[in-house]
């Protein structure tokens, strides 16, 4: 089995043993974990066939309950793999073409929805649902939260790698994990906060009412008097030939797969997309024992933090800039990928196609908020705020930010007094959203006697937890802003506790002692890929922004108390690279081949645009140089964005087709969203008790 058992951040938990079975093969799964983990806990990746096409092979895309690519039977009933949970001794089936309906059409008993009214509803218990809820709850106010997902952190139960930011104000130097613990933790003792977990927010209606499916069983019309939308982002994805092929999906169900429910989902993964998604996705991939074949970014430079970029290259894996994706390749999952490098006018230069074997293409090419309720909302009326990614695209950290501050103004919304200077943390928040700009060329410091700290981070990136944990105060920024570049006063000698080393989100942070031998001085790096302290005497790789120094024997292992998953591994370096040395790898590089595949020639009829409902790019296309321009004409004439995600992975890809034909956007006219946001089964709308559930 494909289960992750040993691993440098996340714990392991103990976890019982269930058995089910998987077109007929009894297989072993483990409780709490959804049935597309369990399959690919088993090395299953093809969950069934389109209805629409025999031949083309479904399995996992979103992870999120959004669209319905992993549906399977389960003990007779369509699910959602990524989404159910799994059972003792459940059948579950391929769900190949549609499934069909049950044969009982005896009458049942129906029965009315329940009704409840809430003081403030918060959808999305992510960064910022958790914390505006937080803010409101301490303020006495009566909240409902609300997530589809079963524990509180939304995409911080993901994330294993330290934060930026303020350690004062969003936790920075902390893991995702244990942020999302900490607020989850915090938003719970809270006595006016009540909890809905496992229960998705259906719509939000003309009268004022949200519907929400709760503990994905009940259904509940809510009436609140204000509504909160912190609902997050989804990911973006690219046309390409084999997009739709299983072992395609985004770098947030990678992520889901092996962070959360601790799956080996893959053995050789590419990325595509050099921001902060993707260069992260990489690195936790490593983390889990994954090798990462090569990330591909189509612009001059990676877009996210060169510190993240940093780590990923420090551990030899190749980036490849200017380049994009050809096509995913294989028969029944993903193979290779083929990718091209751009020329400046974006075209793919000739010759320069080069395939690689792997078996899993992360997609990592940005996000676009889930805003949909709250455009609902105000166009019904109702007194709605929007805090995270929903509002706008950034870190988590940053949504911390925007759902404390949309938090207060419903409280000044509700004449409630409040300590906080909204105005200051509106602009602490557009800090942080702000992009940093392009790293700096630093000189490196002169001094060669005591010890001294090495700031390798070279853009200037809204952080500071190395100036707070210094316990000598000697590590401030530049007007001791937190958007300008540490260094270290030097009015007081330097301990060399590695405070600073352990807690740098970005592992940008290094000590060179000098004390014992100018010649050679012992340089202290930071580790976080090995679940064990390595013995003094064992030799690893040191590696410098230039390449490979050298293979050298650790002199001094060490774990500080505080930060418990991150080994400080000190080691003798000749003095004229001991400044330069960044990072400490275990294992020499070995790069992957190029190899030789058969490239067909690809049109637009073989890329997949819709996958609900297997739309071609070639018909989109051919019915926009007919004249179309509205998405509802599209939608009558192909069925595109009709299928169970509702457009929301079409929908930006066919708005780009539009603008590559050359029609400007302000001659769209936009389709007719659908009122539901997932599917329901008609039971559950009606009531229908769990003993007539076959009527459903």
């Amino acid at each position: 089995m494909n289960y992750i058992t040993d691993h440098p951040i996340l714990r392991i938990p103990e976890k019982k043993k269930i058995t089910f079975t998987f077109n007929g093969q009894k297989l072993i799964g483990y409780e709490g974990m959804v049935i597309s983990s369990a399959l690919f806990l088993n090395n299953i990746k093809v969950f069934g066939h389109h209805p629409k096409d025999p031949k083309a092979l479904q399995g996992i895309f979103c992870a999120n309950g959004q669209c319905s690519q992993c549906n399977v039977i389960a003990d007779g009933i369509p699910v959602k793999a990524c989404m159910t949970y799994l059972e003792d001794d459940m059948d579950i089936e391929p769900c190949n073409g549609l499934p069909e309906l049950p044969n009982d059409d005896a009458k049942v008993q129906l029965g009315n929805p329940h009704l409840i009214e809430e003081n403030v509803l918060v959808i999305g218990a992510g960064p910022a649902g958790l914390s505006a809820t937080k803010v409101l709850g301490e303020h006495g106010i009566s909240v409902l939260l609300i997530d589809d997902k079963g524990q509180l952190g939304g995409k911080l139960v993901l994330q294993t790698h330290k934060f930026f930011g303020s350690q004062k104000d969003v936790y920075a130097g902390k893991r995702g994990i244990e942020i999302g613990q900490i607020l989850g933790n915090e938003v719970k003792s809270l006595n006016s906060v009540k909890v809905w977990l496992n229960s998705t927010a259906v719509a939000v209606f003309s009268d004022g009412i949200v519907g929400v499916l709760k503990s994905n069983k009940e259904y509940y019309l809510i009436k609140p008097n204000y509504l909160l939308i912190a609902t997050g982002a989804r990911e973006k994805m690219l046309i390409f030939s084999g997009n739709t092929l299983p072992g395609v999906y985004g770098a947030g169900a990678f992520q889901t797969l092996v962070n959360r429910d601790l799956v080996k989902s893959s053995q050789k993964i590419f990325i595509v997309g050099g921001g902060n998604v993707g260069l992260i996705a990489g690195y936790h991939a490593i983390q889990a024992g994954i090798e990462v074949i090569g990330l591909i970014e189509a612009l001059p430079e990676c877009g996210g933090y060169k510190v993240h970029e940093d780590k990923l290259r420090n551990l030899g894996v190749p980036i490849y800039t200017n380049h994009t994706i050809v096509s995913a390749n294989g028969k029944e999952n993903v193979e290779s990928i083929t990718i091209g490098q751009l020329d400046e006018d974006g075209n793919i230069i000739s010759g320069s196609k080069k395939s690689f074997s792997c078996d899993t293409i992360l997609i990592a090419v940005g996000l676009n908020p889930v805003d949909e309720f709250y455009h609902q909302a105000k166009r019904f009326g109702l007194k709605v705020w929007v805090a995270g990614d929903a509002q706008e695209i950034a870190e988590a950290s940053t949504a911390i930010f925007t759902g404390r501050i949309e938090a207060i103004k419903i409280l000044s919304e509700m004449n409630i007094d409040f300590s906080e200077n909204v105005e200051e943390l509106e602009k602490m928040a557009d800090v942080m959203k702000a992009n940093p700009p392009p790293p700096r060329i630093i000189s490196l410091p002169e001094q060669e006697d005591s010890v001294i700290p090495i700031f390798h981070c070279t853009q200037e990136i809204p952080c500071n937890p190395c100036t707070s944990i210094c316990p000598q105060e000697q590590i401030k920024t530049i007007d001791d802003l937190i958007t300008q570049l540490p260094y270290f006063k030097g009015e007081k000698e330097c301990i060399g506790c590695g405070k600073c080393v352990a807690i740098c989100p970005g592992l940008a942070i290094t000590l060179v002692d000098y004390r014992k031998n100018k010649d050679y001085p012992l340089v202290t790096f930071p580790l976080e890929l090995i679940n064990e302290k390595l013995e003094v005497g064992k030799e690893v790789y040191v590696v410098s922004s230039e390449g490979n120094l050298g293979k050298f024997p650790i002199s001094r292992s060490r774990i500080l108390k505080e930060f418990p998953k991150t080994q400080l591994i000190s080691i003798k370096l000749p003095k004229k690279v001991a400044k330069l040395a960044t990072a400490v790898k275990l294992q020499e590089t070995t790069y992957s081949e190029s190899i030789d595949i058969y490239h067909k020639q690809i049109t637009d009829d073989d890329i997949i645009v819709c996958r609900c409902e297997q739309v071609t790019v070639g018909e989109i296309r051919k019915w926009i140089r007919y004249g179309v321009r509205d998405f509802n004409e599209l939608k009558a004439l192909t069925k595109v964005s009709m299928g169970a995600c509702g457009g929301k992975t079409c929908t930006p890809l066919i708005t780009r087709i539009f603008r590559e034909e050359g029609v400007p956007i302000d001659q769209i006219t936009e389709g007719t969203k659908r009122p539901l946001f997932i599917e329901v089964p008609m039971g559950i709308f009606a009531e229908v008790s769990e003993k007539e559930e076959g009527s459903k």
